[in-house]
């Protein structure tokens, strides 16, 4: 059970009896809301307005998260660091399986955890505050992804012209501007993204001359 501060908003300002939670499932109650609060108003958002929505105190929100940037560190592993399988670097380098077939396999689970409204909303917001955290999501995301695709790129290309990062972030950035659309743009998204991110793929490996079976 949580200890005598854990208390919902109506139990303290109401004097009502509420169930209290255990203390895992009572911070994940915080994140899991936090993470559509920032995603609805920014993360310029007001802990005491996020309280409010939980029926919390605010002092009960800082027991947890001791400064907002926690909290929004803790938004940040579930939404972004939480969503990386630990398996796709290996997946993506494994040359036993041709590179369309890599990038195909990718691009369609990793399209399905990010085209959402609350990845989509909170990553904006995060860029336009200036935050940190699209920054590190995106270098992290390149080292562990972009980076070695480069690699896989260059060791199939078959033309002269040579792979760089930018070739690879162009790639990277038109897939993931299908989300954009709908959940930013709020414009029609295709009726099958799948379809889209082939053909950004096969767009992309015909320029350097890479075959389907390669």
């Amino acid at each position: 059970m949580d200890g005598p501060t854990d208390k919902t908003a109506s139990e303290s300002d109401c004097g009502t009896i509420r169930r209290r939670l255990p203390p895992a499932e009572r911070r994940q109650q915080i994140v899991d809301e936090a993470v559509r609060f920032f995603a609805e108003v920014g993360l310029d958002g007001k802990t005491r307005e996020l309280a409010k929505r939980l029926g919390v105190t605010q002092s009960l929100l800082f027991n947890y998260f001791a400064t907002k940037d926690d909290l929004i560190e803790a938004v940040y592993e579930k939404v972004y660091i939480g969503r990386l399988s630990p398996d796709w670097p290996e997946r993506l380098t494994d040359r036993n399986v041709p590179l369309r077939d890599r990038l195909m396999a990718f691009y369609s689970e990793y399209s399905a955890l990010i085209f959402e409204r609350d990845w989509m909303r909170i990553f904006m917001f995060s860029g336009l505050a200036g935050a940190s955290l699209n920054h590190r999501y995106l270098k992290h995301l390149g080292d562990v992804i972009l980076r070695p695709l480069l690699s896989e790129t260059e060791a199939l290309a078959r033309t002269d012209v040579r792979p760089t990062m930018e070739d690879v972030w162009n790639l990277h950035g038109g897939i993931v501007y299908i989300g954009i659309r709908q959940h930013i743009y709020r414009m029609p998204a295709p009726e099958s993204p799948d379809d889209e991110i082939a053909r950004a793929i096969d767009k992309y490996l015909q320029f350097f001359g890479i075959e389907r079976d390669d």
